[in-house]
């Protein structure tokens, strides 16, 4: 089966004045003006596969939504190509724009001061949607948002949450089969980011969608994704599994501990630093730090020298990997 998305050499450069500071940089910017080049992505390559959710990593700057938008035909490259959903996206016309949606945590479509299901039955227009496969799809889409309760209030009344399922909604009228999301869950609390990241898997699950979203919160990417792509200053750094890229950039493991009474209040840090690296220590929790294949043996150590009433073996957060992969300036090797 073709990819649904497929980026080749993708770069985006975009021209800048440049002036000098105060007056005298001003008149100069005037008389006699001066540009430069910056790249907003350079040579950016990957393919997406039917039904996968990649979420697409990097720091702010990173050129994230610049190749959103590329591959949404809101830009157009300054070299390289790109097919989305069997189309070129800036010459795809219609059809194209038929086929995927792009939902942008930090603008919206709906009207302030009108309930959502104006904005709705506005998208059913633009789309052609019939009567009867309106209500349908506005039906599900209710259901699986649970927006039954916010429908005929004004934009205005909603919260942020709120507001961002009914975004979703308004996007996914017509049905496509590519979801484009740009920071979905962006200024959320933890109920509206859950209730987004539960709705994005039903969405999928029953429509086959493909799903390329940008995320700063982890949890998104760990509960959504099963591969990442990683572009820092415009360059693709990896491609490939979360799983595998945890394993790639840090060979530690964390080992976190719950001592057990009695003898557990004699433990102190220097005892457990002779198993490992700790990384704190409160009594009675402790977590500590080993090399990864070191992982099992220590562990078997520890629950034979200490009184300990729970250990659990974990990765360090997805935080500091993603973290420590950007401060590496980690080079894609096909993994």
């Amino acid at each position: 089966m073709a990819p649904v998305v497929t980026a080749e050499r993708l770069t985006k450069t975009f021209r800048v004045k440049v002036r000098d500071p105060g007056m005298k940089g001003a008149v100069q910017a005037l008389v006699r003006p001066r540009n430069r080049d910056v790249q907003a992505v350079r040579d950016v390559t990957f393919a997406i596969e039917p039904g996968e959710i990649v979420a697409f990593l990097g720091p702010n700057g990173a050129g994230k939504t610049t190749t959103l938008k590329m591959l949404t035909g809101l830009l157009y490259p300054t070299s390289g190509r790109a097919e989305v959903a069997g189309f070129t996206p800036w010459t795809g016309g219609p059809e194209c724009k038929r086929r995927l949606a792009l939902v942008l945590g930090n603008r919206q479509q709906l009207v302030w001061d009108l309930p959502p299901e104006e904005t709705f039955l506005l998208n059913r227009a633009i789309y052609d949607i019939g009567e009867a496969e309106y209500r349908e799809r506005l039906a599900e889409l209710v259901g699986l948002l649970e927006l039954t309760e916010v429908l005929e209030k004004p934009v205005r009344q909603l919260s942020l949450g709120e507001r961002m399922k009914c975004e979703l909604a308004a996007s996914l009228l017509h049905r496509p089969p590519l979801l484009f999301l740009d920071e979905p869950t962006l200024g959320l609390d933890v109920t509206a980011q859950e209730a987004i990241r539960r709705f994005l898997i039903q969405y999928r699950d029953r429509h086959g969608a493909t799903v390329l979203l940008t995320s700063h919160y982890m949890q998104d990417v760990t509960a959504l994704a099963s591969r990442v792509l990683m572009i820092n200053r415009g360059r693709l750094l990896y491609d490939g599994a979360l799983g595998a890229l945890v394993a790639r950039i840090t060979r530690m493991k964390r080992i976190e501990l719950v001592l057990g009474g009695g003898d557990g209040g004699r433990v102190d840090a220097e005892t457990l630093a002779a198993f490992g690296e700790v990384k704190s220590f409160r009594f009675p929790n402790a977590v500590l730090e080993v090399p990864r294949d070191e992982a099992p043996a220590t562990s078997a150590r520890i629950l034979a020298a200490l009184p300990v009433a729970d250990l659990s073996i974990e990765d360090p957060p997805i935080e500091e990997v993603i973290r420590r992969a950007f401060a590496q300036g980690l080079e894609e090797e096909g993994t």
